[in-house]
């Protein structure tokens, strides 16, 4: 319970920096991905079975089915596939322009997907989380950093 309730609070700070500090916003959820990657990576090579308890938490009955169907024969694939694909996202917010922007639609997608997933996935910290990412759709121009690279530093304009 107590995790349950420091990640939707942890949602509703994310959300109130996406629409304050966009910017911050973008490294927050780029270090989210980054952690769930790594966690997803760490967890599938190590312990695969433990995804199969999310079952339980299913809300619909497609991704029960789902999951001690077809997925409980396939974790590892695919899990590495979400894992690698977190830590694309994870890179791709801190760019700009058309890569930022399909890594905004790629998170809000896969948080989106795993809601069904009801107290396995926090909701409704998933979709606070997703709320918060379309809001940062729109600061796509530039990267999150910006300055001109000279001797492997970063000068300010």
């Amino acid at each position: 319970m107590i995790a349950y309730i420091i990640s939707n609070a942890f949602a509703l700070m994310l959300l109130f920096f996406s629409w304050k500090h966009p910017k911050l916003s973008r490294v927050i959820f780029s270090l989210l991905f980054g952690w769930a990657s790594w966690a997803n990576w760490t967890t599938v090579l190590n312990s695969p079975e433990d995804y199969l308890n999310y079952s339980s938490f299913a809300l619909i009955p497609f991704y029960k089915d789902f999951i001690n169907g077809w997925f409980s024969q396939h974790v590892q694939v695919v899990v590495g596939i979400i894992a690698t694909s977190q830590a694309l996202i994870a890179v791709s917010l801190l760019l700009k322009e058309r890569t930022y922007k399909i890594a905004v639609v790629g998170g809000t997608i896969f948080l989106l997907a795993i809601m069904p997933l009801g107290v396995g996935s926090a909701f409704p910290c998933t979709l606070i989380l997703a709320i918060a990412l379309i809001m940062l759709h729109k600061d796509y121009r530039d990267f999150v950093v910006k300055g001109k690279i000279r001797s492997n530093t970063i000068l300010p304009h």
